[in-house]
């Protein structure tokens, strides 16, 4: 199986730990899939060229994931600033909005889309900047994208027609609203959709069943990345087998696993505080 990541990274920085850990939706789907045993994992993105940028890169490296494509250019990595609350709930205190990359856009090659088009899924999200290479991009490849919490009607019409699998994170809505959403996402032309909630579970619809998982309690150290583990490891799962109870439960055992270290998939390094980035 062959899976590829494009788009967004980020350097978690935890100010009480004084240590960053690399993350973003595109680089932690494609780390918890390679983690997850999925045989070949690609990764394209734009880091800066500083120390944030070059350990995301080598932390990728050494998790045996594809990094040949990625870009390195002048300016700075993403960088988030965290911290965590008593339950191990993670809070974004500030950032710098991507760094380099809301400045600079992804373009691809004929090779690149050749090359993209040897693979099962794409996974990109909201974070990535791709809105517009999407018409093209799904002439190659079946895409899943993660909205995190972008609802609203102007943006599911940009994105929903050309992507197979639509991703929400939808711990504030009720019953009824997430309901509402993958309604209205199904009407938009995306066949399937997964609404992440927290400590309420997940749901998932394949427009012609809604499906619901709870979560799998575990001792919590830190929820930043468990999101991402469960949309990792149901793609893959479902992919493969297209059985979505069976996807879902995989996912909530694997995001439980998340849950019990410091960043998303590990990879801690020390650094100096620096201004809190607004």
């Amino acid at each position: 199986m062959r899976l590829i990541a494009v788009g967004d990274n980020v350097v978690d920085y935890y100010e009480d730990r004084e240590e960053m850990f690399p993350g973003g939706n595109a680089v932690n789907v494609a780390v918890f899939w390679k983690r997850y045993g999925v045989e070949e994992v690609s990764y394209i993105g734009i880091v800066g060229n500083d120390e944030e940028g070059e350990h995301i890169v080598n932390s990728l490296a050494q998790e045996q994931i594809d990094v040949s494509r990625v870009r390195k250019v002048f300016g700075a990595s993403g960088e988030a600033v965290v911290t965590l609350d008593e339950q191990g709930d993670r809070k974004f205190v500030g950032s710098n909005k991507g760094g380099v990359q809301k400045e600079l856009k992804l373009n691809f090659t004929e090779s690149e889309l050749a090359f993209i088009n040897t693979f099962s899924l794409l996974h990109t999200s909201v974070f990535s900047h791709l809105e517009k290479e999407l018409p093209l991009l799904q002439q190659y490849i079946d895409i899943s994208f993660d909205f995190s919490t972008r609802y609203d009607k102007d943006y599911l019409e940009l994105v929903c027609p050309y992507i197979k699998f639509a991703i929400f994170s939808g711990g504030d809505l009720t019953n009824v609203e997430c309901e509402a959403l993958i309604a209205r996402v199904h009407q938009l032309g995306t066949p399937n959709i997964i609404v992440t909630r927290g400590s309420e579970g997940s749901l998932f619809s394949d427009s012609k069943q809604l499906y619901k998982q709870g979560i799998v309690e575990t001792e919590v150290v830190d929820t930043l990345g468990a999101g991402d583990t469960f949309v990792a490891i149901f793609l893959k799962e479902y992919v493969l087998s297209g059985n979505a109870e069976e996807a879902m439960e995989k996912g909530a055992a694997a995001a439980s696993e998340t849950c019990q270290r410091f960043g998303a998939f590990g990879h801690g390094k020390k650094r100096a505080k620096r201004i809190t980035i607004g």
